[in-house]
């Protein structure tokens, strides 16, 4: 099945983390900070940063109390802008931008296809903002500590999307 890779996984919490800092009122934060709050590797959080200070969706701040900060407003910023910085465009198979790249595309059923699905993700991930996914996030917090409207929260709903079934750092091999 169709997976987004840990960049852009990891990445979306990055943003997500920057953008609850930023609604706080915090200038810029520290990738320590992030680490420590989402529980990511500070080399790896270091290597998704420079494409989104590329792609101007970051800045960075310099000197005592600088960091990095979301460079717009949180609903301002697509989670589509951030996959497609992190993972590419968002198409299913190659033949879905470049009909090229396949000899069979005018006449493959399974073109029309991936055509839809990829429409469909795009359009998916072009509805959502940071904003939203913040939402989001405080709803799930908030269940999680009631136990939701069903009182079925599961165990890590309060952790960011890829936490809840990781091991711990100490288990991982180098």
């Amino acid at each position: 099945m169709i997976k987004l890779s840990t960049k852009g996984r990891y990445g979306t919490r990055l943003m997500l983390n920057l953008a609850h800092h930023f609604n706080a009122g915090q200038e810029a934060v520290i990738l320590k900070s992030v680490s420590d709050e989402e529980d990511i590797s500070i080399r790896y959080l270091e290597q998704i940063i420079i494409p989104l200070k590329i792609a101007k969706l970051v800045k960075s701040i310099r000197g005592a109390g600088g960091g990095y900060t979301l460079a717009r407003h949180p609903s301002k910023i697509k989670l589509c802008e951030i996959l497609e910085v992190l993972e590419g465009t968002c198409c299913l198979v190659e033949c879905v931008e470049d009909p090229d790249f396949c000899k069979r595309t005018a006449r493959c059923a399974s073109h029309e296809i991936w055509v839809e699905a990829s429409r469909i993700l795009k359009n998916y991930f072009e509805k959502l903002n940071l904003q939203d996914l913040l939402a989001i996030q405080e709803k799930k917090k908030s269940e999680a500590k009631g136990h939701g409207p069903g009182k079925t929260a599961a165990a890590g709903a309060h952790m960011s999307c890829g936490q809840a079934h990781r091991r711990p750092r100490s288990h991982r091999p180098n």
